[in-house]
């Protein structure tokens, strides 16, 4: 890490991301949370191929939990027995203490106790408004994209009003039998909010773009969303084996107009 400030890539940008987790570690009832694995992971392994740097940002300034691990895929082995994931997990801090003039690029993971404290957070939405008014790209994955709710434009409206984005759908939260558990459906708080919400099948890859801003339904969804994300950030594809085990680790087709929805 670049202790003087942040590195600069060809375009003169910062080559540094930001991954934003949940810290919640159990969600009402008892059960175990944590952010989902591989929506931090695969960003990880994104920001490494493209030569960057990365940090942490939670919504408490302690190491968080880890949920929807699998150690029979690669990234995610990688990124847990890597020791400076480790010492940067436990160096984990809240948003309002970086400068969003730091990142080239803000992904966003999920799970479901991202739903509880991620759109809680003022720090964190005054975080990303500041940083996607700038011109930033941001990435939402999954639950992850609750964290975009009380985001704000430089106008003051919201950041998703008027957006085309995606996000967990409540016919996914019903089959996974969390219905219950969530404090709110997403799909429907995006729509209150103005945005123009679109999803795929259930638990299939569906990333949608909106400018610089990405979004991913689900789990499924994560590959294709950090590729494209970091595509906006670089202006270049990352190198075909950026995710390894995996290909080229986008099988979510972006949809950038309406008219390129499958019917």
């Amino acid at each position: 890490m670049n202790e003087r400030g942040p590195t600069r890539g060809p375009m003169c940008g910062p080559t540094r991301g930001l991954i934003v987790v949940s810290s919640v570690a159990r969600l009402p009832g008892g059960r175990r949370a944590g952010f989902w694995l591989p929506e931090a992971a695969y960003p990880w392994r994104a920001l490494l191929a493209a030569g960057w740097d990365f940090a942490f940002a939670g919504t408490r300034e302690a190491t968080p939990r880890i949920g929807g691990a699998d150690r029979s895929d690669l990234p995610q082995r990688l990124f847990l027995d890597d020791a400076t994931v480790r010492e940067r997990l436990a160096a984990t801090t809240t948003a309002d203490r970086y400068d969003p003039g730091e990142f080239g690029i803000v992904l966003i993971a999920g799970g479901h106790g991202a739903m509880l404290d991620l759109p809680e957070d003022p720090r964190l939405a005054g975080f990303l408004t500041r940083f996607h008014g700038a011109g930033g790209v941001v990435v939402a994955v999954c639950h992850g994209v609750a964290a975009l709710l009380p985001a704000r434009t430089p106008q003051g409206t919201p950041l998703v009003a008027g957006r085309r984005v995606t996000g967990f759908s409540r016919t996914e939260e019903e089959a996974a039998g969390l219905a219950s558990t969530v404090p709110f459906f997403l799909d429907e708080a995006l729509r209150e909010r103005g945005a123009r919400y679109e999803a795929g099948d259930p638990f299939t890859p569906y990333v949608v773009q909106d400018g610089n801003l990405v979004t991913g339904q689900n789990p499924a969804s994560a590959a294709g969303a950090t590729a494209l994300g970091m595509r906006l950030a670089l202006g270049r594809e990352l190198p075909p084996d950026w995710l390894p085990g995996r290909g080229r680790g986008g099988p979510a087709r972006a949809f950038t107009s309406a008219r390129d929805r499958p019917r």
